[in-house]
């Protein structure tokens, strides 16, 4: 009967680590292991002089030109994070973002789960990209977002090594998933701080959205600006 009793703790212990080792495998890891204390990491820019509007670009082209016109008619400047697998099929595209006095930074090249990758697998998926968008703005990009907000501490030293910052959010529009431009409006707007890096994409409810929330940003005596001069660069 002990023995029976031992073997059923035992056995009760081993599946409760397996499943704890599996969530931490489906929620990212690598990203719960990671300080946010980190001298290369921003979720918002502390003592910034306005809002920043980040778009993640993998797809889209024809809304990336819309949000564009949008920003120019409101006289605002925005932050685009760009995939090099995008970025090598759409050179134009990237030029017009960059000709409209935007800022371009890296996303990427295949929209990889940075959280799972070593540092060698890192600079493989982020040193292209970056090469990719220098070469065809002529510029020296600094920035790097990681797709779907997932990174470790390989990713971090990447970066550092590149001489890359890594930007998150302060907040989220959830754009890609919530097909509600009054949703994400409200997502993007609300008890809104300067500061703060506002997280989109180039949907369709996002370019419905954008007027609205540029002139909230205005009416509370925000702007709109990079990320890097958030920074204070």
């Amino acid at each position: 009967m002990k023995g029976k009793l031992i073997a059923i703790i035992t056995n009760s212990l081993l599946i409760a680590v397996v499943v704890a080792v599996s969530f931490i495998g489906f929620f990212g890891g690598g990203v719960a292991a990671v300080s946010k204390e980190n001298e290369h990491l921003f979720y918002k820019a502390e003592n910034g002089s306005g809002v920043s509007l980040m778009f993640n670009v993998y797809e889209h082209t024809d809304n990336v030109l819309k949000i564009l016109d949008v920003l120019d008619e409101n006289n605002a400047k925005s932050t685009f994070f760009i995939g090099g697998s995008w970025a090598d099929d759409n050179v134009d595209c990237v030029r017009e973002i960059y000709k409209h006095g935007h800022e371009i930074a890296s996303h990427g090249y295949f929209h990889k789960d940075h959280s799972r990758m070593s540092l060698d697998a890192n600079l493989e998926e982020i040193r292209p990209s970056v090469k990719l968008l220098n070469m065809i703005c002529n510029i020296e990009t600094t920035l790097f977002a990681p797709p779907s907000g997932a990174f470790c501490e390989a990713t971090l030293n990447a970066c550092a090594s590149l001489g890359l910052r890594v930007i998150m959010w302060s907040r989220d529009t959830v754009d890609w998933r919530d097909k509600n431009a009054e949703l994400i409006y409200s997502r993007a707007t609300k008890n809104l701080e300067k500061g703060e890096f506002v997280l989109m994409h180039p949907t369709d409810c996002t370019v419905e959205a954008l007027p609205k929330i540029l002139t909230y940003i205005r009416d509370s005596g925000l702007s709109a600006v990079t990320v890097s001069r958030n920074l204070g660069e």
